[in-house]
C-alpha cells in the first residue's frame, strides 16, 4: 500500500541511522519499525489529568476586604508604574 506520511525530524533521523547501520531501504527500516511497535503491545501514552477540588467559600467568610485590597493593590501598581515615566 503506498500512502503519505510526516515523520518527525528526530524520527526521520533514527530511521536514517538505521538504514545507514543495517543496510536496509528507507522502507524497509520504516516497516520494521513500526511493526515492532505494533507487536510491543504498550499502551497509548495516557493524559495526565489533574485531581479536582472544590473552592468554594468557607462558610462565614466575607470577601468585601479581599476586593478592596486587590482595588488597592492595583492602584498602587498603577501609580508605580506611572512614576517610572517620569
Amino acid at each position: 500500500m503506498r500512502t503519505t506520511v510526516t515523520l518527525d525530524e528526530d524520527v526521520a533521523a533514527a530511521l536514517k541511522r538505521v538504514v545507514g547501520e543495517r543496510g536496509v531501504s528507507f522502507k524497509e527500516a520504516l516497516n520494521a519499525a513500526v511493526r515492532a511497535g505494533l507487536r510491543s503491545g504498550a499502551p497509548p501514552a495516557r493524559r495526565y489529568r489533574m485531581p479536582r477540588r472544590r473552592l468554594g467559600l468557607r462558610p462565614g467568610l466575607d470577601l468585601t476586604k479581599a476586593v478592596q485590597l486587590a482595588a488597592a493593590l492595583e492602584d498602587e501598581e498603577l501609580i508605580r508604574k506611572l512614576e517610572l515615566r517620569k
